[in-house]
């Protein structure tokens, strides 16, 4: 693969070319792969990551250093920090896929027709993914992974401030395919930070592209969606809501709403606007402020929290949009379980929403009546998370209705065809 010095923009469409061309051959083996070398492939790489941390950690300050020079918020410098402990939970996550079940060849359903066909509905790999995201490098292990591990070949796009993080992780998955025996091309990394790239990956690279993921803020997903010629599995922001109903026991309501919010603010999961009945105002509201603030929080309110709050700064409608990715969060209060619904889907990304209830009829209302990926009760929304689902990791949350929506893991990444057992049959 060529190194970034020696890529031009000129260089870009032939390069992008021969990426697609690569990712295709090595699909072809990969569909076929037993489970058994898919395993050890993640084995292996998981080794390499292990006995290569010093030199991914090094990899990483060059960029974490390079975003302390942009200005970059410290919200974006810790999504794009590695440490020993999160390359720990890079080889943890690792080995988790390796162990899970092979999605391939599984059948998802079988039954018998009256003329004695039997038909059987199996998964296959969906073949080439690009996977186009932001500066967060656990996502080049996560998506080169669990593209294995579903038997496809996957071209990564990441963003220009993880360059050197995400070529070093993806040094590792490719060692471990070899040492498997496998196709290095099944995982490849787009070698330069040209954005003319993204356009060459978004066209289709001559029909050898099945889908694409992005995952990132809501320009790049908008301009994902706008340009691709190929399927998309959208993940759109997260504008997570978590709602403290009337019947919210107090410390649950406190612990959980500080954890959803500043466990790290980073993350698509965290919690953006928070919404409080009136009927819990007096007893509620301040001492989960309170522990916001006290983490160092800012909040923004509508004119009931200001009139209680000091610490409040006015709430504009612009706040009900955002995705923070930062210690601010929004707060309203709100007449019911009715209202705050109505708020959520008129507001909504349809990623992540939290009630904090006691009363199971508010759940239920509140899990039927909400539109979005992932709907929680009485935990934290920052468990929206591949990994936290047992998939071992996650591309992005899907937020679509079509194909894939939630965490995407292994069997989000593989489709289906059928396989039609005879004796002979004929239609009359």
């Amino acid at each position: 693969m060529m190194s970034l010095a020696e890529v031009t923009s000129n260089d870009i469409p032939t390069l992008m070319l021969e990426l697609g061309r690569k990712a295709r051959v090595a699909a072809s083996k990969l569909a076929t792969a037993s489970a058994e070398r898919k395993y050890a492939a993640l084995i292996g790489a998981a080794e390499a990551v292990r006995n290569h941390k010093p030199d991914i950690l090094a990899a990483n300050a060059v960029d974490v250093e390079n975003a302390e020079a942009k200005g970059m918020t410290k919200a974006f410098q810790d999504r794009l920090l590695l440490t020993e402990a999160r390359l720990d939970g890079i080889i943890d996550a690792l080995r988790t896929i390796a162990e899970l079940p092979d999605p391939v060849g599984a059948i998802i359903a079988e039954w018998d027709r009256p003329n004695g066909l039997h038909i059987e509905r199996v998964r296959t790999p969906l073949g080439v993914i690009g996977v186009i995201y932001e500066s967060r490098p656990n996502v080049t292990a996560d998506a080169g992974a669990l593209c294995l591990k579903s038997g496809n070949a996957v071209i990564l796009r990441g963003g220009s401030d993880s360059v050197h993080s995400s070529r070093a992780l993806v040094d590792c998955l490719r060692l471990g395919l070899k040492l498997a025996g496998l196709p290095e091309d099944g995982v490849q990394l787009v070698p330069t930070t040209d954005r003319s790239a993204v356009g060459e990956l978004l066209g289709g690279l001559g029909g050898t592209i099945d889908v694409i993921v992005p995952r990132g803020g809501k320009s790049l997903v908008a301009r994902v969606q706008s340009e691709a010629r190929v399927p998309v599995f959208a993940h759109l922001e997260g504008l997570v809501h978590v709602y403290i109903d009337r019947s919210a026991d107090l410390d649950k309501a406190v612990s959980i709403t500080l954890n959803a919010k500043m466990r790290r603010t980073g993350i698509c999961g965290a919690a953006e606007t928070l919404l409080v009945h009136k009927d819990v105002v007096a007893t509620h509201l301040k001492p989960i402020i309170d522990a916001l603030v006290a983490k160092g929080c800012e909040i923004r309110g509508d004119a009931t929290v200001q009139s209680l709050i000091a610490e409040a700064k006015p709430a504009t409608e612009e706040d009900w949009k955002t995705e923070y990715e930062d210690a601010i969060i929004s707060v309203k209060v709100v007449d019911s379980v009715e209202a705050a619904i109505a708020h959520i889907e008129h507001y909504s990304s349809h990623h992540t929403e939290a009630i904090i209830a006691e009363d199971s009829v508010a759940v239920e209302k509140f899990f039927n009546e909400i539109d979005s990926a992932i709907l929680v009760h009485n935990a934290s929304t920052q468990f929206a998370d591949g990994g936290e689902f047992g998939f071992g990791g996650e591309i992005g949350i899907a937020t679509g209705k079509m194909h894939a929506r939630g965490p995407v893991g292994v069997e989000q990444l593989t489709s289906f065809k059928y396989r039609v057992r005879g004796n002979g049959q004929l239609r009359p």
